[in-house]
């Protein structure tokens, strides 16, 4: 049985092997050349506490993980979701973790009374991409950047 569960700081270190496969899968797909290891990734996600994360676990074995904020919407004056990594291990695919991982996110945010959960998307995740058209609205949103560090940037 699929299991959806926060990851409290003190416990992402058990997520490092996710991390680390996560930054390495998205290498091909992002700008920067220097993506860290899962073990710094997960230190600093500790460190953060802004930082919230869930985890999808079947057997004790992790699958997956979301990572989001709880952030102030300021036309509304409500709070929203914000969606920044979602990451299931490639033999876990096609099994709908991706999806129970946003549902979880959505019973969440409903339980918050955000006003919505947005979340963006690399052009070349083609994968992600498929999914997130069965489940969700596009944004009439552009989305921009400032590279700061090329060789760490999105």
């Amino acid at each position: 049985m699929l299991t959806i569960a926060p990851v409290a700081a003190g416990q992402r270190g058990a997520l490092a092997p996710l991390l680390g496969a996560y930054a390495a899968e998205m290498r091909g797909v992002l700008e920067g050349s220097q993506a860290a290891d899962g073990a710094t990734i997960a230190a600093l996600l500790d460190a953060d506490p802004r930082t919230e994360l869930l985890a999808a676990s079947r057997d004790g074995a992790l699958l997956g993980f979301a990572l989001f904020y709880d952030l102030p919407e300021a036309v509304f004056a409500r709070r929203c979701g914000q969606l920044d990594d979602l990451f299931v291990s490639p033999a876990a695919r096609g099994q709908g973790i991706a999806r129970a991982l946003i549902g979880a996110l959505k019973d969440l945010g409903e339980a918050r009374r955000w006003s919505h959960l947005r979340w963006f998307v690399p052009e070349g995740d083609q994968a992600a991409i498929a999914l997130y058209e069965r489940i969700a609205e596009r944004a009439d949103w552009r989305s921009y950047i400032q590279r700061l560090d090329r060789s760490a940037s999105l």
